[in-house]
Parts: C-alpha cells; sequence; structure tokens
C-alpha cells in the first residue's frame, strides 16, 4: 500500500518482539486456566490475532464493537455498543484486548458493563496508550507500546477504513490526514 506515512511509531520487528513477550507474560499469569479473548473491533484485530496464536493456554475469542470516533479522529465521548458479546462472561477469565487507549472514556465504559456480567477476572491487554490523553484512570494490566499524543494508523487502527492492513503503527502526514478526514466526512 503506498500510504502518505510521515513517520514510522513502531516497526513490524517490533511488533512481533512485543506480541511474543505479551504473549509470554499472559500465558505465565494466567497458567493452569482457560482465558477469554475480548477483542475491540475493528481496530484490535490483527494484534488480537497474533496475541491469540502466540499465548500458550487454551483461549477462546469473543468479540464486541463500541464506538464513540465515528469517521472523527477524535473521541466524542458518547460510547454506544455496536455489537455485543456472544459469549457468557460470568465465572470466567477475561482479557480485553484494545488497540488503542486514548481518552480512557471508551474503555472505562466497557470495564464497567463488563464487570456487571461477573466475570471470574477481567482485565485489559492494550497495544497502544497515549497517558497524554487520558481523562479518567484505566487499570491496564498489559500495555504494547506508550506513544505520544498523535493520530495513528496501522496493524488494526484506520482513518475512515484506511490503513489498518499496514504492518507498522505510523503516523500519516498531515496534509493526507486531512484530506481523508474531509472525504470521509462528505460520505456521512
Amino acid at each position: 500500500m503506498n500510504a502518505p506515512i510521515a513517520e514510522v511509531l513502531v516497526e513490524r520487528e517490533a511488533l512481533v518482539a512485543r506480541v511474543d513477550e505479551l504473549a509470554a507474560q499472559i500465558t505465565a499469569d494466567y497458567a493452569g486456566k482457560e482465558l477469554l479473548l475480548v477483542g475491540v473491533l475493528k481496530g484490535a484485530v490483527f494484534f488480537m490475532a497474533d496475541l491469540a496464536r502466540r499465548i500458550d493456554l487454551p483461549v477462546a475469542l469473543d468479540f464486541m464493537a463500541v464506538s464513540s470516533y465515528g469517521s472523527s479522529t477524535d473521541s466524542s465521548g458518547v460510547v454506544r455498543i455496536l455489537k455485543d458479546l456472544d459469549l457468557e462472561i460470568a465465572g470466567r477469565e477475561v482479557l480485553i484486548v484494545e488497540d488503542i487507549i486514548d481518552s480512557g472514556l471508551t474503555l472505562s465504559y466497557l470495564l464497567k458493563n463488563l464487570r456487571n456480567r461477573k466475570p471470574a477476572s477481567l482485565e485489559v491487554c492494550a497495544l497502544l496508550t497515549k497517558p497524554s490523553r487520558r481523562r479518567t484512570e484505566i487499570p491496564c494490566r498489559y500495555v504494547g507500546f506508550e506513544i505520544p499524543d498523535r493520530f495513528v494508523v496501522g496493524y488494526g487502527l484506520d482513518l475512515a477504513e484506511r490503513f489498518r492492513t499496514l504492518d507498522f503503527i505510523g503516523v500519516l502526514a498531515p496534509e493526507a490526514a486531512a484530506e481523508i478526514a474531509d472525504e470521509a466526512g462528505s460520505l456521512l
């Protein structure tokens, strides 16, 4: 893909190595247990697939789709569940797999919602986190990378459904990002 990338923040090799490290830690922490990974669609799909294949435990997968962005690059703060879980989580070891924690508002809502379903445990694994953007504290047990306050794409993250399949995390050139966001806004 010929993407207008201004900067690569996380190279493919670093992603692979960090996913391996996270999987090893999760395997150790949940030894002897069955784990349910709950992926937050669509952004976490590549990360979750790679992570699940590397965890050396019985792992079940389920997905939720939540939205607080629309086609914008900033969270609106209003969270909507677009797709709920198919599996029951009561009494299960549950690990939410998230692509990025930005303001924390969406994940805070999701944690509250899932806690009410009485899992045995509920933890978070995020590929990326932007602490400078946090508006609420989020307990995140596993973090891939801490990044600066930049809008990023690749490895599942997108702008207007573009750039998800890049095998690295990058920052779009500002003029390209603005053009794509404007184009997407006119399509809505």
